[in-house]
């Protein structure tokens, strides 16, 4: 019996909505914390052992229907030779930030055995997991190419699109090797036995309608495009991305993930027939009652119906103040309030 997660992305019927929390393996939880302790965080992405037990940790505390792969978006940049870390309370940092068409040397081919850790750890959960998804994940190639640009995390993402508008040579150079990256990253996962991918293009809202079809879709395009072959769910998301939504469908992803800012029915109209949607719980409504976190739980689920297929998760990650217990009994409502009846 395929999965409820697997059948709403293919917008199939489900007996209830099926539901995963982006950043539910990670920082909100304390066993996460006591398991990261003194380890840098891309170490903990390196290490098989540990992507097993991190990715496992929230599937013992809530009933999610799916894992979603502990890693990070600069990992594959990592293993071809990029001098990036992730520095805590900043974020990924880049020593030398890409200023020219010298610095596109430092970008070779991911292959499988730069990431054996990769293999390795997507082969143990999927055996834990049994009938359970893994959905495996790559940042996208303009997130990608803002790290590199800017050298870390921006507000305004100036510089990046300063050589989008000034060299579009080199950009599309530059967004095509990140392509390839993210592509191989993927196809690693999905050969491994994930049952999905999620494509996490986080900043690429920072770019009008316009500019997104020009400089952006053709690489989007193409990680797509080759993953179809493998018959895996791709779900394509984004943040600030209301103006894109109809873009991020015409990428090639089966699934388009919603962030909180726009109501899903809206974006159920905005989005080309044949998609299904992801979202779209405003994260910080989980600090607040939970009267209102039941409330607006139920909202989400009431405008996801107007989507040909829906799984409920957050706007974004989970926040590191968010109670666990809160994501447990949310997963629940979902579970309970959209329990269909047998025809």
């Amino acid at each position: 019996m395929t999965s409820a997660f697997v059948r709403a992305c293919r917008r199939e019927p489900v007996a209830r909505t099926p539901v995963w929390f982006m950043r539910q393996a990670g920082r909100s939880l304390p066993e996460y914390r006591r398991i990261r302790a003194g380890v840098p965080m891309l170490d903990s992405c390196t290490r098989a052992e540990v992507i097993t037990e991190i990715t496992l940790q929230p599937l013992r505390r809530y009933d999610v229907d799916a894992a979603i792969l502990f890693s990070d978006i600069v990992v594959p940049l990592r293993a071809v030779g990029v001098d990036v870390d992730i520095k805590p309370g900043v974020g990924p940092v880049v020593d030398r930030p890409f200023r020219d068409a010298g610095d596109l040397s430092r970008l070779r081919p991911l292959e499988p055995s730069d990431v054996p850790y990769i293999t390795e750890a997507v082969r143990s959960l999927v055996a834990e997991l049994g009938e359970r998804p893994l959905i495996g994940f790559a940042g996208g190639p303009f997130t990608l190419a803002s790290y590199l640009i800017e050298g870390g995390p921006s507000k305004d993402h100036d510089r990046t699109k300063a050589l989008m508008y000034g060299d579009p040579r080199l950009w599309h150079r530059l967004l095509g090797a990140l392509a390839g990256i993210a592509t191989s990253f993927l196809q690693v996962q999905i050969a491994a036995g994930a049952s999905a991918v999620q494509l996490f293009d986080s900043w690429v809202g920072a770019v009008s309608p316009e500019d997104y079809r020009q400089a952006v879709l053709p690489h989007t395009s193409r990680i797509f495009a080759a993953l179809a072959p493998a018959g895996v769910p791709r779900i394509h998301f984004g943040v600030g991305t209301g103006e894109l939504l109809g873009l991020l469908g015409e990428a090639g992803a089966d699934v388009v993930g919603v962030d909180w800012r726009i109501p899903l029915d809206e974006a159920a109209r905005r989005v080309s027939p044949g998609k299904a949607l992801q979202g779209n719980l405003d994260p910080a409504v989980l600090l607040a009652p939970w009267d209102v976190i039941e409330s607006r739980a139920r909202e989400v689920l009431t405008r996801g119906r107007t989507a040909e297929g829906h799984v409920f998760n957050l706007g974004h990650g989970v926040l590191p103040e968010t109670n666990p217990d809160t994501l447990a009994r949310l997963a629940d409502l979902v579970h309970e309030a959209s329990a269909r009846t047998p025809a």
